[in-house]
């Protein structure tokens, strides 16, 4: 039921920009043209700003989780670059980082924010906001074809092959996502929860090492491992900025 409305009100709102676009005349040829040039399809500016307020939005709908998008798209990208990947590469990552939870938007605040353990219903609203972000993402060209949407689908998959939404395993799981599932965990341990305190940095890290092969891909766990003072001054820094 909630896919079906959540395709409903992108239908609504693709319609909506359709017809203002149509009225408007904001896409002829000319802007078009112009368009081409100032955003190719590696990112942008534009796309980092966009992503990042996206990501915010998300975040806001739950205090336990202020910054987190912001937080796990700058250690993405870190590990990335750290792990050999070129630029582009660790930027396109770092913009799926702010985008991992937009799926969360359609996830009930009172799911999000509940204290207790969720009860099996509610479970499933939570794993179906991969599915929910990916679907947002999916009509926007560069966004898909640049595999920002399928990190987003997947950053709760894990290397065992038990997370979800498809219970990919291993090198099946796209790269980013796999970064991507580190830096989201490291966030959240770190971070207060309404049934737990955050963890130390060190507690963390060894959580990550102890569902290395798991949870984890052995070779993402093996960067933040030889990156962990980076990361954990990363964090701080990032952190104090926040304060």
């Amino acid at each position: 039921m909630l896919k079906n409305v959540h395709a409903s009100q992108l239908n609504v709102l693709q319609n909506s920009r359709a017809a203002k676009a149509r009225t408007s005349g904001l896409l002829n040829a000319k802007a078009a043209a112009a368009c081409a040039v100032s955003c190719p399809v590696t990112v942008t500016t534009l796309i980092h700003q966009l992503a990042e307020s996206l990501g915010n939005a998300v975040d806001a709908k739950d205090p336990h989780t202020l910054a987190h998008s912001e937080e796990v798209a700058v250690v993405t990208q870190t590990l990335a670059l750290s792990m050999g990947l070129p630029p582009a590469s660790a930027d396109l990552i770092h913009v799926a980082g702010h985008l991992h939870d937009l799926g969360k938007i359609g996830v009930p605040d009172a799911v999000l924010r509940k204290p207790g353990k969720l009860a099996p219903e509610e479970w499933l609203l939570i794993k179906a906001h991969p599915g929910i972000g990916a679907d947002i993402l999916r009509p926007l060209d560069c966004l898909r074809d640049s595999g920002i949407m399928e990190m987003v689908l997947h950053h709760h998959e894990r290397f065992d092959g038990q997370g979800y939404p498809h219970g990919l395993r291993g090198q099946s799981i796209p790269l980013g996502a796999r970064i991507i599932t580190l830096a989201d965990s490291l966030s959240a341990m770190l971070q207060a929860r309404p049934y737990r305190p955050p963890l130390e940095f060190d507690q963390a890290a060894s959580e990550i090492e102890r569902c290395s092969g798991s949870q984890f891909d052995p070779e993402v766990v093996k960067a933040f491992m030889g990156n962990k003072d980076k990361v954990r001054t990363l964090v701080q820094l990032y952190r104090a900025a926040m304060a």
